[in-house]
């Protein structure tokens, strides 16, 4: 979709209500309203207990429908209403990416007994014991669900790893020993090797477990009826099983299912990398963006605006780039706390829902408050969401020339005549740059939309302005509509 904007429907502290399904449901009108096309949903199955985020998931076939871990419904409401809010956003043209979650399995329903050796938290590859027994709660046989939609139970051969011995109430990284067993070589080097992140690690060398994954796939697209997913935690899976995992739900709901993937890794390099190794077949987070973000607003006027791209997905691969200023993980208290400081992010936002290049996420948390606590930057992304929908078009041309300040200016096109726009961002004094719009704009008057710049300015007769931008803030320029 041309100017498409995708939102992360969700943040970390989210009440338990079991009342978030219907306020999505009463919401997708108001999303369409102010130009969101797609919606990122939050992990919609059982997962350790009622209040569980999601990623503690426990059964990926219970979307609110059965009596497990004490409840039938989710966090966010049972399964017919989450179906409810699905069909209320496709009436409103808007599509829906579920969040799902295939690294590792949590809450299981029995403990088994096998061999284990223990491995260092900082070097994976290195054991620092013999092979051992312990018992492990691995079993997993969903007794609420009875079989339905799938009789495959999980036992410790279907893992590769746990975390908690409970014959000894003991805490450690426990690498499974047996026929096959070895971490997946096709993940991130971090640690040694990143196979293992949490709970009960899935073995994705495990023929059953791959036909299992699979098959849990197309069913939870079709069920969903989603129109792509959002992959969770990929550098810790086994890529070869990604690709095939892509191929086969596309193979089975067309060519245009969306996919972007979580690789959480502060390079570029490693995001390029993981795409080459994937075929190309997704989108990625831009993480180092955000990452660059973060210390621009933490540094201030230390930091060379210059450089505020530098190093990103977005420049080196702008079609595979998902922006976005901040998430669920990024946001304050979480383990991967990275936050952008409220000073500067109504100028990441406008960079990247106004900029030509990515597919921008607005964040919940931003839109909608977090934890309860009133929005900061609502407002301000109403106005930058809707110059994206009737200004933010043509081609771009950039103005990263000064430490201090820098911006770009979006020609606009002869289909939208009132289209195109001039961004300028500061970090530390008030400042002016002159920028160059095209003698065809000789004599309009443009006006700063989001109200830092009081004063209107003249496009001269060489179609040339100078733009202006106060300290610490950020301006975006339009011609003024009578």
């Amino acid at each position: 979709m041309k100017n498409g904007v995708m939102m992360q429907y969700f943040e970390w502290n989210l009440p338990n209500t079991g009342t978030f399904w219907k306020q999505l449901e009463e919401d997708a009108a108001h999303l369409a309203q102010i130009g969101i096309s797609a919606v990122w949903l939050p992990p919609a199955y059982k997962a350790t207990e009622q209040g569980d985020v999601g990623y503690g998931c426990y059964d990926l076939y219970d979307l609110g429908e059965f009596d497990q871990k004490g409840t039938t419904r989710t966090k966010y409401g049972t399964k017919e209403e989450l179906l409810q809010a699905i069909d209320a956003l496709h009436a409103h043209g808007i599509c829906v990416y579920p969040d799902v979650v295939m690294n590792h399995k949590a809450g299981a329903d029995s403990k088994e007994r096998f061999r284990v050796k223990e491995v260092d938290e900082n070097n994976r590859d290195c054991e620092v014991s013999d092979a051992y027994e312990i018992e492990g709660w691995t079993g997993f046989h969903f007794p609420g669900r009875k079989g339905k939609y799938s009789a495959f139970t999980w036992h410790w051969y279907h893992f590769t790893a746990t975390d908690y011995d409970a014959g000894r109430d003991n805490t450690a990284i426990y690498k499974i020993e047996g026929e096959g067993k070895e971490w997946s070589h096709n993940v991130d080097g971090e640690n040694g090797n990143y196979d293992y992140l949490m709970f009960a690690n899935i073995d994705y060398h495990h023929p059953d477990v791959v036909e299992e994954m699979k098959r849990w796939g197309i069913w939870f697209a079709r069920a969903t009826r989603a129109d792509g997913f959002r992959l969770d935690a990929i550098k810790h899976i086994n890529a070869d099983f990604i690709r095939d995992f892509i191929a086969t739900l596309r193979a089975d709901r067309g060519d245009k299912f969306y996919f972007v993937g979580e690789y959480w890794k502060d390079s570029a390099e490693d995001l390029e990398a993981y795409l080459a190794a994937e075929d190309y077949s997704m989108d990625l987070f831009d993480v180092s963006l955000h990452y660059n973000f973060a210390t621009a607003a933490e540094q201030g006027e230390a930091f060379d605006l210059r450089t505020l791209r530098d190093g990103t997905l977005v420049m080196s691969h702008p079609a595979l780039a998902v922006t976005f200023v901040d998430n669920h993980d990024s946001q304050p208290g979480q383990s991967l706390e990275s936050t952008v400081a409220d000073w500067f992010k109504p100028a990441a936002y406008a960079l990247i829902l106004l900029q030509q290049y990515g597919y921008p996420c607005v964040f919940y948390g931003d839109y909608y408050g977090i934890g309860g606590q009133p929005p900061v930057h609502r407002t301000t992304l109403d106005i930058l969401l809707g110059l994206r929908r009737t200004h933010a078009h043509g081609p771009q041309e950039d103005y990263f020339d000064a430490p201090g300040c820098v911006g770009f200016v979006r020609l606009g096109t002869a289909e939208l005549p009132h289209s195109g726009l001039a961004l300028l961002i500061s970090h530390g004094q008030d400042c002016e740059k002159q920028m160059h719009l095209g003698p065809e704009r000789a004599g309009q008057l443009w006006v700063d939309a989001l109200g830092t710049c009081p004063e209107p300015i003249t496009i001269d007769a060489s179609g040339n302005a100078l733009f202006r931008v106060p300290a610490g803030k950020v301006a975006v320029w339009v011609q003024k509509m009578d």
